[in-house]
């Protein structure tokens, strides 16, 4: 009897403590995401918009070139990650294919680096484009054969180069966006890219956006952001300009932006302003990463409508 009696008591006493317990906790819980959201404002209201960032304008760069003269020059331009990609280890092995069949490779890291930007935030394009000149007169190089390759962010400023360089003379978008989007920071408040000291129009993150961006849901919150259609007309890059042939490589499943369906719209975009050069989409059924198992793909399309023009000026 003693026993039921101890147990009824410690089930009562429970009973009675419950509220009490899930109203702390509820506090607690209150508390943590105000906490959090006054973190965030106070970052985003903290943030320089008006001072460039350290090293603005300046790039990491690294020329790979085989055997012969002549050669058409690629831009390989890395992505979020950071660094110098297409000049690091993982990447030797498509840099040397390219390299086999005949070209040659500058490797640009852009922000992430030594020297360079320490984030994706107002990158200038005049600066890459300079490491671009650069390396073109390199006595084994063809100024007049420039293709750029760029991944994620990197296709993103690949396509914004062509864009506004006409020297550039083709252009691979792997998993690209069709706007310029915000810097990766965390306020995110200025865009990724600038030109001649300007920061460029970009694509604002709107309040519906921020629980995706706070649960790390970054195709939800890109989703949101391309809702503004106004905000992605003004900040559109005008593909429509680029000198050359150009390749979208898409994925269906991409999980942090939705690279098939902005591929889609630049295309179209291409067909509306009825576009002189070639232009052709591979869809990647996978993700973000998926992509990257079709270099094979991104040589045939490359030989055929760049390199084989070489010896032309392309």
């Amino acid at each position: 009897m003693q026993t039921d009696r101890t147990s009824t008591f410690n089930r009562d006493r429970l009973v009675t403590r419950a509220p009490a317990v899930f109203k702390w906790l509820f506090i607690s819980l209150v508390v943590g995401v105000g906490l959090s959201l006054g973190l965030y404002f106070y970052a985003v209201l903290s943030f320089d918009t008006d001072t460039f960032p350290e090293n603005h304008g300046k790039v990491n760069a690294r020329l790979f070139v085989g055997s012969g003269t002549n050669l058409p020059l690629i831009v390989g331009l890395g992505g979020a990650e950071g660094g110098n990609a297409w000049a690091s280890s993982y990447w030797e092995t498509q840099r040397n294919d390219f390299i086999s069949q005949g070209y040659a490779l500058l490797a640009v890291g852009y922000f992430g680096m030594e020297g360079t930007p320490r984030e994706l935030d107002r990158i200038a394009l005049d600066g890459v484009f300079q490491a671009i000149v650069n390396a073109s007169q390199h006595s084994n190089i063809n100024q007049r054969c420039i293709a750029v390759i760029g991944a994620s962010k990197g296709a993103e400023l690949g396509l914004l180069l062509a864009s506004t360089y006409p020297e550039i003379k083709a252009v691979v978008a792997m998993v690209p966006g069709n706007a310029v989007f915000p810097a990766l920071t965390i306020a995110m408040n200025t865009p990724s890219f600038s030109l001649n000291n300007e920061p460029l129009e970009f694509v604002p993150v709107p309040w519906s956006a921020i629980p995706a961006l706070l649960r790390g849901d970054l195709r939800a919150a890109w989703v949101e952001m391309l809702k503004d259609t106004e905000a992605v007309a003004r900040s559109e890059i005008s593909i429509e300009k680029i000198n050359g042939p150009i390749y979208f490589v898409s994925a269906t499943q991409d999980e942090f932006w939705p690279s098939k369906e902005m591929s889609e719209s630049m295309e179209l975009r291409l067909k509306d302003r009825e576009f002189q050069h070639v232009v052709e989409h591979l869809v990647v059924e996978g993700d973000h990463a998926s992509v990257l198992n079709h270099f094979d793909d991104v040589e045939r399309f490359l030989d055929r409508n760049f390199l084989q023009y070489s010896t032309v000026g392309c």
